[in-house]
């Protein structure tokens, strides 16, 4: 019988003491650059910490909408584009001497520069009092220069720093995962007529708490010949049937099908097929019919079906809820 996993929970990092931040209220914030470091950005009894007067940029995703006039006066709105969002975040640096300082101050702005020469980003990290942790990937855009005032630059500074987000939503750190697996096989005549469940790995509702859509991976673990996923239509009255499925044949790919305990991966976006050894299995999808396709905010109804499914077959859907504030 189809059988359910519980969510994965992931490793809790530090603790950061939480400050009051605008758009965000109690929070601990730690910038992560593209080594992995972790930067805490509201711990004040260290030498650099946020200014929380003068953040902005951790509200709802910036727009720009297109639109139509209409004949009977105004416009219709045709189409809704999310736009890359900036963040401005202010810093302090302080030192114990002036080399303790200088040291500190190249070091963070080390930090935050890295994201370009690398072309790495570096992410923002919110952590809420509830326990609900956010991520967003930045890049440094302008900003690390000192106020240029005086007695400034020599035991302490501050620098304005602003952040560009290609993606505008926040990302939670929790992933919500999906797990199927096909049941022992029967013998259809004994003791009495019956049909096994591995061919449908089950219908289910997979419920995306964020608030936009999100783009899920999926892992399958064979023996299959060929694999299904559905959305089923949720569109509400008036709106256009929104289903859309695709299916990847194994038999059609390089790697033929699918073995016990050999997996596949699926990721939606950017789109591409892989096999555990690597190989690039695109080719394998229903094209040009296939519809790699996202799981909006709530409800929604899917299926996984495999061809060829034994024991021990099974379809793992991971996803990572986005949200429009931090």
């Amino acid at each position: 019988m189809p059988l359910i996993a519980a969510p994965v929970t992931p490793e809790v990092p530090p603790i950061v003491p939480p400050v009051e931040i605008p758009d965000v209220g109690y929070a601990a914030i730690t910038y992560i650059d593209p080594t992995g470091t972790r930067w805490p950005m509201t711990d004040t009894s260290l030498d650099w910490y946020t200014l929380a007067d003068g953040v902005s940029g951790l509200g709802a995703a910036p727009y720009v909408l297109t639109s139509d006039p209409h004949p009977r006066g105004g416009a219709r709105l045709r189409h809704v584009q999310a736009q890359p969002r900036t963040i401005v975040w202010p810093v302090l640096v302080r030192g114990r001497d002036h080399t303790d300082f200088m040291d500190r101050w190249r070091a963070l702005g080390r930090a935050f520069t890295r994201t370009l020469q690398e072309r790495r980003p570096g992410l923002l990290e919110v952590a809420l009092a509830d326990g609900r942790v956010r991520q967003i990937a930045v890049y440094y855009q302008d900003g690390w220069d000192g106020r240029g005032q005086h007695a400034t630059g020599i035991t302490w500074d501050s620098a304005v720093v602003t952040l560009w987000c290609e993606d505008p939503y926040w990302v939670s750190t929790t992933p919500v995962t999906v797990h199927r697996e096909a049941g022992a096989q029967v013998d259809y005549l004994v003791p009495y007529p019956s049909v096994s469940s591995s061919q449908v790995l089950g219908e289910t509702t997979v419920t995306n708490p964020g608030d936009v859509n999100v783009w899920p991976t999926w892992v399958v673990t064979g023996p299959a010949a060929a694999i299904t996923f559905t959305r089923k239509n949720t569109a509400r009255a008036g709106q256009p049937d929104n289903s859309a499925a695709f299916t990847l044949t194994m038999t059609d790919t390089v790697h033929g099908e699918l073995l016990a305990g050999e997996t596949v991966t699926i990721s939606t976006d950017p789109p591409s097929v892989r096999s555990g050894t690597g190989e690039n299995l695109v080719g394998g999808l229903n094209w040009p019919g296939a519809v790699l396709w996202p799981l909006p905010p709530g409800d929604t109804p899917v299926t996984f079906a495999l061809a060829g499914a034994e024991t021990g077959s099974a379809v793992d859907l991971v996803f990572y809820p986005r949200y429009e504030t931090a």
